[in-house]
C-alpha cells in the first residue's frame, strides 16, 4: 500500500486501539527494510487470555516487545485490609492457584512471625509435605501446558493424569482440589488423614513413571530440543538485576533457592538438591523443573520418616456425630459427650481434641478450639465465634514482618503491618511472577516469533499471583 506520508509508531499503535487493522510502513528513503507491529494476546492461546505484547516485526525476527499486564487484577492486597486476619487466608488461593498450599503457609507465617507463634512441629512437617505436593503440581502444570503450546499433545494428557492424583490427594488433605485453605494462623487446618501417607507414596511411584514417559519424549526429541535450545536466554547478572528467583534464575547457574538459603519449617532437616541451569534458556528451565520435582517427592518421604507421631480424631473409639453433639450440648449433658471425639465431616477431619495440640500452637487467643470444646461447652463455642468475629478475633501486636517461602516460580514474599487490630493495616505481597515479565522483552527481542510461545511457557506465568 503506498501511502502519501510516513506513519509514526504510535499512529500505527492506534490503529490497533480501534480495532482497524495496521498497515504496513512503507520503507524511507534508503531503507531496505521496514517493521510492521502485532497485537499478540489477550485472546491468543498462548496469553491465556491475561497478557497483551505488543510486537515489532521485522518479518519473523522481534525488533520489539512491550508487555502488558493486569488483566487479571483481583486487589488481593486491598482485600487482606479489609478482612480480619485468618480470613484472608482463602484469599492467598487465589494468588498462585496451581500451588494454593504455599501460599497459605507463606502468609501465615508473616503473621505467626508477629504474633511470636511456634507452631507444632508435626504441623511443620504436614505444611512441609503439603507444600512440596503443591510444588509438584504446579511443576507438572507448567511443562505440561509448555509442551502442548509447543504440539506435544500426549505429553501434555500424561503430566494432567500425574497432576489429578496430586489433586486427588490434596482434596484428601484439605477437602478441596485449588481452594484449600489448610493453613492456619498456627498451625494447619487439621492432622493427615487415615492412610494418607501410603496413598501419597503410591502415588509418587507413578508420578515418576510418567515423568520417565515425558523425559523420553520430550528431552531428545529433535522438535522440542530445537524449539527450547537456545532461546529465551538471560544472563545471571541480567536474571539477578530484575530480581528473578525460583527455576528461572536457577536455569542460569545461580542455586538460590529460599528452602536453603533461609531454612523455614523443617527443610533444614531433610536432604535436597537445588538443580541448576548453565545457559538460562527454554531448555535448561524444562530441565530444572523437571529435577525440581524429583526433589521435592524425595523431601516428602524423609517427611515421613521423620514425622513426629500424633493422634487422628477418626482413631477415637468413641466417636459421636457433630449434631447429635451439638443438640446433646445445648440440653446441658456435658457429661456424656466430654470424653468423646466428633464424627465430623471429611473437610473437618483431624480437628477434635486428639490431634489438636500436634498441629495448632496451643494458644487460645488465635487458635480455634477442637470441636468438642465448640459443640459442646459454651466456653468453647464463645471462645470459636470471638475469633472469627469482626472487631474481636486475632490481633497481633503493632509493628511488621515479612515472611518469604519458596514457592513454584521463585520467592513468594508477605510484607504485613499491623496497628494493633482485627485486621492489617497493610499487606504486601513480592510475586514471583512480576520480576520475570519485566525482563520478558529482553528474552524476545532479537529472537523469532515461534520463541515466544517457548519463552512465554517457560515464564509459567499465573496472572493471580502477577496481578494481585
Amino acid at each position: 500500500m503506498t501511502l502519501p506520508r510516513e506513519i509514526s509508531r504510535t499512529e500505527n499503535e492506534g490503529l490497533f486501539s480501534m480495532g482497524r487493522k495496521p498497515v504496513d510502513i512503507p520503507p524511507a528513503a534508503g531503507r531496505e527494510k521496514r517493521s510492521y507491529y502485532l497485537n499478540m494476546g489477550p485472546q491468543h492461546p498462548a496469553m491465556h487470555g491475561v497478557i497483551r505484547l505488543l510486537l515489532e516485526l521485522e518479518g519473523e525476527k522481534v525488533r520489539d516487545a512491550e508487555v502488558e499486564i493486569g488483566f487479571l487484577h483481583r486487589a488481593f492486597e486491598k482485600h487482606a485490609e479489609t478482612e480480619v486476619w485468618n480470613n484472608v487466608i482463602p484469599w492467598t488461593d487465589r494468588l498462585n492457584y496451581v500451588s494454593p498450599l504455599i501460599n497459605n503457609v507463606g502468609y501465615c507465617m508473616a503473621v505467626e512471625k508477629l504474633c511470636g507463634l511456634h507452631v507444632p512441629e508435626r504441623g511443620q512437617y504436614i505444611r512441609t509435605i503439603a507444600c512440596e505436593v503443591s510444588r509438584v503440581t504446579d511443576h507438572l502444570t507448567c511443562v505440561a501446558a509448555s509442551a502442548m503450546e509447543l504440539g506435544a499433545f500426549t505429553v501434555f494428557l500424561y503430566m494432567m493424569k500425574a497432576r489429578e492424583t496430586m489433586y486427588q490427594l490434596v482434596d484428601k488433605l484439605t477437602g478441596a482440589r485449588v481452594t484449600t485453605s489448610y493453613t492456619r494462623v498456627g498451625g494447619v487446618k487439621g492432622d493427615l488423614p487415615p492412610g494418607f501417607e501410603a496413598e501419597l507414596l503410591a502415588a509418587f511411584a507413578g508420578v515418576r513413571g510418567i515423568l520417565r514417559e515425558v523425559d523420553g519424549l520430550l528431552t531428545k526429541n529433535r522438535i522440542f530440543y530445537d524449539r527450547v535450545n537456545k532461546t529465551g536466554v538471560i544472563s545471571a547478572a541480567d536474571a539477578l538485576a530484575y530480581g528473578i528467583t525460583g527455576p528461572f534464575l536457577r536455569s542460569t547457574g545461580v542455586p538460590y533457592d529460599v528452602r536453603r538459603a533461609q531454612p523455614y519449617l523443617v527443610y533444614d532437616r531433610v536432604d535436597f538438591e537445588v538443580p541448576v541451569g548453565t545457559r538460562g534458556d527454554n531448555l535448561d528451565r524444562y530441565l530444572v523443573r523437571m529435577a525440581e520435582m524429583e526433589q521435592s517427592m524425595r523431601i516428602v518421604e524423609q517427611c515421613f520418616k521423620q514425622l513426629p507421631a500424633g493422634k487422628h480424631s477418626l482413631e477415637e473409639a468413641e466417636l459421636i456425630e457433630a449434631n447429635v453433639m451439638v443438640d446433646e450440648g445445648k440440653r446441658g449433658n456435658i457429661g456424656k459427650i466430654w470424653d468423646s471425639t466428633a464424627k465430623v465431616a471429611a473437610n473437618l477431619e483431624g480437628q477434635a481434641r486428639a490431634a489438636h495440640g500436634d498441629v495448632l500452637a496451643q494458644e487460645p487467643r488465635f487458635d480455634l478450639p477442637p470441636k468438642e470444646e465448640t459443640y459442646g461447652s459454651i466456653e468453647g463455642l464463645m471462645r470459636h465465634f470471638e475469633i472469627i468475629m469482626w472487631g474481636r478475633g486475632i490481633r497481633p501486636p503493632a509493628g511488621e514482618a515479612y515472611a518469604a517461602v519458596e514457592g513454584g516460580n521463585g520467592e513468594l514474599g508477605f510484607h504485613i503491618y499491623s496497628d494493633g487490630s482485627d485486621r492489617a493495616y497493610r499487606v504486601r505481597c513480592r510475586p514471583p511472577c512480576l520480576f520475570i515479565m519485566a525482563a520478558l522483552p529482553k528474552m524476545l527481542i532479537g529472537g523469532n516469533i515461534a520463541d515466544i510461545i517457548a519463552t512465554f511457557g517457560s515464564v509459567n506465568m499465573i496472572a493471580g499471583e502477577l496481578d494481585r
